[in-house]
């Protein structure tokens, strides 16, 4: 697929820096003021998945849950054959024993899976996930710093925190739950996008040495050609990917849930960033390299 007419990217990242400036926003505000929705990976307590031989409803559930005694209700979804039970509470053996026993009274072929994570475990695991997420980030500047520049490098890494940030915005706006699997998700997301946008970067840098660029407005064409020389690749990177990750989402089953969906939205946000984001970016780092350019036009 050939375009006849060349596309200005550099203009259009305009529209993108707004909508992903305004969700950043909200993104912040929302976690200033509710933060995220962790699961029990990430908060003290114990978290119960029964799978059933038959489907159940909550009033048939209610006498197990009594049983159990817990101090504070636990929160409750019921699938498909398949109840998850959170508790905010550690569960002890004893009351766990006492849970499988009452719902066995319903179904006695269900079969359980408890995890139950401390309060020094769960720190110790959020910890964890932020030092994987910079140190990634440290290898990335490392690495696009050597190979091509620190412009490169710098455009590249607000690219990839841009694709986590916004997922992360999505997931606390909407309130969805932010397990071990997410974090996962998080840093696939990182690698791809800084997959796509080393693609660019190296149709750019290729470009700058067979070109002779004297002012901005031959930066901004070497761009446009760059990124219009590496678009369908992308595109049909990012499609193959993202089908992959949607019918994991539809089809897969609870466990990956929110990776397929942390997946889905961040390749969504990734399938542009490295066009309207890192791209433009480097141009105006570029811009502002000595000796300045004169009269830049207005991109």
């Amino acid at each position: 697929m050939r375009f006849k007419k060349e596309i200005d990217f550099v203009h259009l990242s305009k529209y993108f820096y707004i909508f992903s400036i305004a969700l950043t926003v909200a993104g912040l505000i929302f976690l200033a003021i509710f933060g995220l929705n962790y699961s029990v990976d990430f908060k003290a307590g114990s978290n119960v998945d029964v799978a059933l031989s038959k489907s159940i409803t909550l009033e048939q559930l209610q006498p197990a849950l009594k049983e159990a005694g817990m101090e504070h209700e636990p929160t409750v979804t019921i699938g498909d054959k398949r109840v998850n039970i959170r508790y905010d509470q550690e569960l002890t053996d004893a009351k766990s024993e006492t849970l499988k026993m009452a719902i066995n009274k319903i179904d006695d072929k269900a079969s359980f899976e408890i995890n139950t994570v401390d309060t020094e475990m769960a720190k110790e695991l959020a910890r964890n996930a932020i030092y994987s997420v910079l140190l990634a980030s440290i290898g990335i500047i490392i690495y696009v710093s050597i190979r091509f520049e620190w412009r490169f490098a710098l455009a590249a890494i607000v690219a990839l925190l841009h694709d986590a940030f916004m997922v992360v915005a999505v997931f606390s706006i909407f309130r969805l739950e932010v397990d071990i699997t997410f974090i996962i998700a998080v840093l696939t997301i990182i690698g791809y996008s800084i997959n796509d946008t080393i693609v660019i970067f190296d149709r750019i840098r290729e470009n700058l040495r067979f070109g002779k660029q004297k002012s901005y407005e031959d930066l901004k064409h070497l761009v446009n050609k760059s990124v219009m020389q590496t678009l369908m690749r992308s595109l049909y990177t990012a499609l193959t990917v993202f089908i992959a990750a949607f019918f994991l989402l539809i089809m897969g089953g609870e466990s990956i849930r929110m990776f397929s969906l942390a997946m889905v939205i961040g390749l969504l946000f990734g399938a542009y960033s490295s066009i309207f984001i890192a791209s433009p970016l480097w141009l105006l780092l570029k811009k502002r390299q000595k000796p300045a350019v004169k009269n830049p036009a207005k991109a």
